[in-house]
């Protein structure tokens, strides 16, 4: 029978989000019902609200969440009910032609969970295909990814965004080595995460570039060896002087408009690597000199979701994690219920939180 459920919902492009009581079937086939215990305000549900990435409305919000499988439909083996599990928006189907070249994380047809969640009858469309900010969810099994219970909620779920888009960037996109060279371009939970990758693969030299002092001051926490305040300097100049000259071997772009790109570009050693992970509107252009971009040569590359393949990607990060090697409790900056998630929305705007994590 289906479950009565509290949920933030976003009714129309821009309103404030409110707490509804939504309705959530049991799980069919292939499907999952996930009892939600974690989810981190990540500024994509920002954009669902504000009808950025369509206007599909009534959204259910949250995608970045942790929580314990309570039901499994019929064919699901990859997950049983009591199994901790971090939901992914990524859920690749074998398919496809990429799955089919055997690059699955650049998958062309993830699963979604075939029936709707509703709000008084009426469908809602989850974000991203999953819609966390509720005390359930119904995900396709393929969403969820099974990793060891010992790691607290709401560290984990943050693994199913954001920390894995900027680890991803650096690790898997970026391919950041031992002794490289890596510049990032945003200090926000990306950005921070990218520096977080750097360090771990064992660059040399980790650069921080943002306009905020004190996102300059956390990302040192995150494995920093400078910062750059580019609203005082000029970026470009600021990496070629600490890098001998040269320009960094991998430079990250986590803001994702055409002024860092651009800065990215020129910031890079030759033969460096550019990697864009901020996510730009669709009104942005650049234009950049086509002889720079030949004589330059290295790769300019996009990081969709840190070209993660969850399945590999999530447990690995969580052992990482219990072994003390990944500090993921630095990026939670507070917690909070759900009736507490627009305001979340407000603190994220100023700057004044890494991510808020809702605990349900």
């Amino acid at each position: 029978m289906p479950h009565s459920v509290k949920g933030v919902v976003a009714k129309s492009k821009g309103a404030p989000v409110s707490v509804e009581t939504i309705e959530i079937p049991d799980p069919g086939p292939g499907e999952v019902l996930v009892e939600v215990k974690a989810c981190g305000v990540c500024h994509t549900d920002l954009h669902f609200r504000e009808g950025a990435i369509n206007d599909e409305f009534p959204f259910l919000l949250g995608h970045e969440a942790a929580g314990i499988v309570e039901e499994v439909g019929e064919g699901v083996v990859n997950v049983s009910p009591g199994d901790f599990v971090i939901l992914n928006w990524r859920a690749v189907c074998g398919e496809c032609r990429s799955c089919k070249r055997g690059r699955p994380w650049y998958c062309f047809n993830t699963h979604n969970a075939e029936q709707k969640m509703t709000l008084n009858g009426e469908p809602l469309t989850a974000a991203l295909g999953i819609g966390a900010f509720a005390e359930k969810t119904l995900v396709a099994a393929g969403q969820a990814t099974k990793v060891n219970s010992e790691a607290k909620p709401e560290v984990a779920g943050l693994i199913g965004c954001g920390v894995m888009a900027g680890l991803g960037a650096a690790i898997n996109t970026g391919e950041v080595n031992r002794g490289d060279s890596v510049a990032v371009f945003g200090c926000g939970g990306v950005g921070d995460a990218a520096i977080a990758g750097s360090n771990l693969a064992g660059a040399h030299t980790i650069i921080a570039v943002d306009i905020d002092d004190r996102k300059l001051e956390m990302a040192k926490e995150f494995g920093a060896t400078h910062t750059v305040d580019s609203s005082k300097q000029d970026p470009v100049e600021a990496i070629r002087e600490i890098t001998d000259g040269n320009g960094a071997n991998v430079v990250i772009d986590a803001v994702g408009i055409p002024s860092t790109y651009e800065q990215s570009f020129f910031a890079r050693d030759l033969a460096g690597t550019v990697v864009l992970v901020g996510v730009p509107n669709p009104e942005m252009k650049i234009e950049l000199p086509l002889q720079e971009v030949f004589g330059r040569g290295g790769s300019l590359k996009s990081s969709w979701y840190g070209d993660c393949l969850p399945s590999r990607d999530f447990p690995m990060l969580i052992d990482l994690y219990l072994q003390g090697r990944l500090n993921l409790e630095k990026f939670v900056s507070e917690t909070i219920t759900l009736e507490d998630v627009e305001e979340a929305f407000h603190a994220m705007e100023r700057g004044d939180v890494l991510r808020s994590v809702v605990i349900i």
